[in-house]
């Protein structure tokens, strides 16, 4: 396990590192998950490995730092993920980026271009949500205020409406971080981050369950050169639920361009 402090406080983001070749690989998990638990089985697929690859937990979730007094937005996720990654060394990594995590990676794109070269965005989130009560996700747990959720029953509301899978990560991670989390999550970025996505000139692909249907904005997408992949036999967590079209396509998409 590796880490770095990102705050002026000196709290820490880890990651858990696999060896290998440059440029590096960067792993980022979404809402109230971990990288490891979420992307060991596929980083180490002999499609994939063989770079170094970094397997980053965010400030607020799993082994990382859980400090109360962050504000946890978009911009400041990326920016604390942009100081450990540059701590580690690394410049120009290819970005494989989960859910919330994929949002948080296209922040990061934007405003520290010198550390990414590529993106993959598995279902990640490109425009605001609106906060639902009672739903899960990001939508629900924004749907409290911040007191609620870490004081008043949402935090056990949310854990018995989320089941055992997601929980068991969930878990992890700091009530505030996670309330906050969400709450600018469903907020966005201004712009938000589909026009920030349009703007990036860097190879970008966006891989989403066949099942979802059409991804809304695709053709924008597609003519801003965002490669749009639909995965068949998954949910939401592409990588986990379909491993082997996962690393098929991602290894598609991060294979050396003519």
């Amino acid at each position: 396990m590796r880490s770095a402090a990102v705050t002026p406080e000196g709290d820490r983001i880890r990651w858990v590192e696999l060896p290998g070749q440059e440029p590096s690989r960067v792993y980022v998990h979404g809402l109230g998950a971990t990288s490891p638990a979420y992307f060991t089985e596929v980083a180490v697929d002999p499609r994939l490995s063989g770079r170094r690859s970094l397997l980053v937990d965010l400030l607020g979730h799993g082994i990382s730092d859980r400090p109360a007094r962050f504000d946890y937005t978009l911009e400041s996720h990326a920016d604390a993920l942009a100081g450990a990654l540059t701590a580690a060394g690394v410049s120009a990594a290819e970005l494989i980026a989960h859910s919330m995590g994929g949002s948080v990676a296209i922040v990061l794109a934007a405003r520290h271009p010198h550390l990414v070269s590529r993106l993959v965005l598995i279902d990640a989130n490109l425009d605001p949500i609106p906060r639902t009560p009672g739903s899960q996700g990001s939508s629900g747990i924004a749907a409290y205020s911040e007191e609620e959720f870490v004081a008043g029953g949402g935090w056990a509301e949310v854990r018995d409406r989320v089941g055992a899978h997601w929980w068991s990560t969930m878990r992890l991670a700091g009530r505030e971080a996670l309330h906050r989390s969400a709450f600018h999550l469903t907020r966005g970025t201004v712009p938000v981050m589909r026009e920030l996505l349009l703007e990036l000139t860097i190879p970008r692909t966006f891989l989403l369950p066949e099942s979802d249907g059409p991804l809304p904005g695709a053709d924008a997408l597609t003519e801003a050169g965002v490669s749009v992949v639909a995965i068949p036999d998954c949910g939401h967590n592409v990588m986990l639920d379909n491993p082997e079209a996962f690393v098929q396509a991602t290894a598609a998409a991060l294979a050396p361009q003519d």
